[in-house]
């Protein structure tokens, strides 16, 4: 209750708008806690909880939010945001596939529990190749060059080992496909990103 309140207190010194959405952030924020308990669609709601970073970020710079289709730069935050959710929601899956029986046992829901193993690493899949089509678009707004096609390269290998890693049969791998390649996945396409826009 006391981190809560300081953040919607420290949102109102940011500006009027970051005042007024600090509440929701944080229903989203902590609203996730509570999701197995209903949905197996919690994975998504983990990454929407994450997802709207960029946005708030946007807001926080500006002190607006005025959309319209395909214009930047509150369309870049929207694709941001669209990577984000879906990578999240798509690596969460992964990592839940060792609580499946857990949840089971304790009436939790969660993809794994819901759905096959196979069908739960497909939804995965599915969710990174969105993520993937949502970096290339995101992609389409940033200064082109070498750098940042490495760094997009590199993030859809590091994805694409993740799915190689771990199989309904192999689950011995999964500490490593959610912690460390997918640190390093976000650390690789941000350091890239960085470079790019720095290089022009």
């Amino acid at each position: 209750a006391v981190n809560a309140l300081l953040f919607v207190a420290c949102a109102a010194t940011i500006n009027r708008l970051t005042a007024l959405l600090s509440p929701v952030a944080l229903a989203v924020i902590m609203g996730y806690s509570y999701c197995k308990r209903f949905t197996w669609a919690a994975h998504l709601v983990l990454g929407l909880s994450l997802s709207i970073a960029p946005v708030g970020a946007y807001i926080a710079l500006t002190g607006r939010f005025d959309w319209e289709p395909l214009k930047t730069p509150p369309a870049l935050v929207v694709v941001l945001a669209l990577l984000v959710l879906t990578w999240c929601g798509g690596f969460d899956i992964i990592y839940a596939l060792q609580d499946a029986d857990y949840d089971r046992a304790h009436g939790l829901h969660s993809i794994p529990q819901r759905f096959s193993l196979r069908t739960a690493l497909a939804i995965s899949v599915a969710l990174h190749a969105v993520s993937v089509g949502a970096l290339l678009w995101f992609g389409s707004y940033c200064p082109q060059g070498a750098l940042l096609w490495t760094g997009e390269a590199l993030f859809v290998a590091i994805l694409a080992a993740e799915h190689l890693l771990v199989t309904p049969s192999r689950q011995r791998n999964i500490g490593i496909a959610f912690g460390t390649l997918n640190g390093l996945a976000s650390l690789t396409l941000a350091l890239f990103v960085i470079a790019q826009l720095i290089a022009g």
